[in-house]
């Protein structure tokens, strides 16, 4: 999936602040996310909603997220 500017900008956020939150490597939270499609599928796609929702929320939604995909964290 192609994503403008904004996206990717926000994707970068997402990983590095997820990657403080649950204190493992920035690489990690990415090959996580791009593994079970969470970041095309939910943070690019649905970048409209999440950008405007604060920072608590979209880690504990993101990382609900991926323990319902079956990874453990």
């Amino acid at each position: 999936m192609s994503c403008d500017k904004r996206e990717l900008e926000f994707s970068v956020f997402i990983i590095n602040k997820l990657s403080d939150y649950l204190k493992k490597p920035a690489s990690e939270i990415y090959k996580i996310l791009s593994e079970t499609n969470i970041l095309d599928d939910y943070i690019i796609k649905c970048y409209d909603v999440l950008h405007t929702l604060g920072n608590e929320y979209l880690m504990e939604d993101i990382t609900e997220l991926i323990k319902e995909r079956g990874i453990k964290l």
